[in-house]
């Protein structure tokens, strides 16, 4: 009789109340309905935030840095003959020489590049005029000419020459490179192949060899 009256309780209590319960079973049976939810839900967007910042960045200007080669010589002999000459190429453009050179007689003095750089038996040891188009001895203007053919330097009364040479014919690198070849300054006027003596298309009849040096590879040339 009291389980009787707690059930009609019970079912008064879910009839009085303002929500509807469904009641699932964890077994479903072949023979029950599909299941639906009750539950209405709300569809929310939230905004995506995003640290990332995106801008343009205007491309930098190409900029080209000239290659700068640069060499120097110190020539020294038996005399008192001796001097310091600097040579710098900017990228595959001409060769600028300048030489200074003291202790010379006044004048001018014939002033090439020869073959080699060994000076083992001094100044003989550097072979002949670098030639390596097998040409006779010429001007440096001359189209038929040496490419160590460098001309004159002339000496004042101090006995110092100074000059500024620039030639295409002499570059620092590549296969025709000058570098390890020697700087040779002569006791006569080299007469450029037009003298007419049976040295001046070897030679130019220069006389002998005063001073000369090795060219080095600078330490701030090369980069």
């Amino acid at each position: 009789m009291q389980a009787a009256i707690a059930a009609m309780a019970a079912h008064t209590l879910l009839s009085a109340s303002p929500f509807s319960y469904t009641l699932l079973s964890t077994f479903p049976s072949h023979s029950s309905p599909p299941l639906h939810s009750s539950f209405h839900g709300v569809s929310l967007k939230l905004p995506l935030r995003s640290n990332l910042t995106l801008s343009a960045v205007a491309p930098k200007p190409l900029t080209v840095v000239a290659a700068t080669k640069k060499a120097v010589a110190v020539l020294k002999g038996n005399s008192n003959v001796e001097g310091v000459v600097t040579l710098t190429q900017e990228n595959d453009g001409a060769t600028t020489v300048k030489v200074r050179i003291t202790g010379l007689t006044p004048g001018p003095h014939g002033f090439h590049l020869h073959e080699y750089g060994d000076t083992t038996n001094g100044c003989m040891s550097t072979g002949a005029h670098f030639n390596p188009n097998n040409m006779t001895h010429g001007a440096p203007e001359d189209e038929i000419r040496h490419a160590g053919d460098l001309g004159n330097i002339i000496a004042g009364a101090d006995g110092v020459a100074e000059a500024t040479i620039v030639d295409s014919q002499i570059p620092l690198s590549g296969p025709n490179a000058v570098i390890g070849r020697a700087l040779v300054v002569h006791e006569l006027e080299d007469d450029l192949g037009k003298g007419g003596h049976e040295l001046s298309l070897t030679t130019g009849n220069a006389g002998g060899r005063l001073a000369c040096g090795k060219q080095n590879k600078r330490k701030d040339g090369f980069h």
